[in-house]
């Protein structure tokens, strides 16, 4: 629930999955509503950021989407540390990509914000005829481990905007004041500080 007279948010968000998954894919897809055949693989991380409206509030998503690539695995930690949400991402034509998504989980589950909303997005739905992943599958996984499952694809467009504005509505509306980690930000408006006087 927001407080009244401030409903804007911020909220850092991260994009995990392994390389080829269709990460900065979806975000493109997400941000500016285009779509790369064939978009070069992230190096490092790249930052964007976008707004949504949801119910009463506003949520700014700080976005960090991060390189698949094994050998920037030691990366991610400080992308997803204070994180308020993550979209772990997998291709549905490949076993290994969800194999991967998994391990994602784990070590979110061990290492990040306990109250950090999770979702689940297996790409590529547009490419059915090779689907190696069932929905079922995905779906049972994901409740089984605290997520919300979605099946995208960056390219049609299928549910990309949704699986943002689902995260967004799961996000906590109330932070408490002495969180200095930055989980949820409340925007505010500037208070002025009392006056003070040095020698009273």
């Amino acid at each position: 629930m927001a407080t009244s007279g401030n409903k804007n948010m911020n909220a850092k968000l991260v994009l995990l999955g392994d390389v080829g998954a269709g990460k900065s894919s979806l975000l493109l897809r997400f941000v500016k509503g285009q779509f790369i055949e064939f978009q070069e693989s992230t190096i490092g991380a790249a930052f964007f950021s976008q707004t949504v409206a949801v119910n009463d509030a506003t949520v700014k998503f700080e976005i960090w989407d991060t390189a698949g690539q094994e050998r920037y695995h030691s990366l991610p930690p400080m992308y997803y540390r204070g994180a308020a949400a993550a979209i772990i991402v997998f291709d549905i034509t490949n076993q290994a990509s969800f194999d991967r998504a998994k391990k994602w989980v784990q070590e979110l589950q061990a290492q990040g914000n306990p109250n950090m909303v999770m979702a689940l997005a297996g790409n590529k739905a547009d490419l059915l005829d090779a689907r190696k992943v069932a929905a079922e599958e995905a779906q049972t996984y994901a409740q089984e481990n605290g997520l919300f499952f979605m099946e995208t694809s960056a390219k049609t467009a299928s549910n990309v905007n949704d699986i943002f504005y689902e995260i967004a509505n799961r996000l906590p509306r109330l932070q408490p004041a002495q969180n200095p980690s930055g989980m949820v930000l409340m925007d505010r408006p500037a208070q002025t500080p009392a006056s003070a006087s040095c020698c009273s």
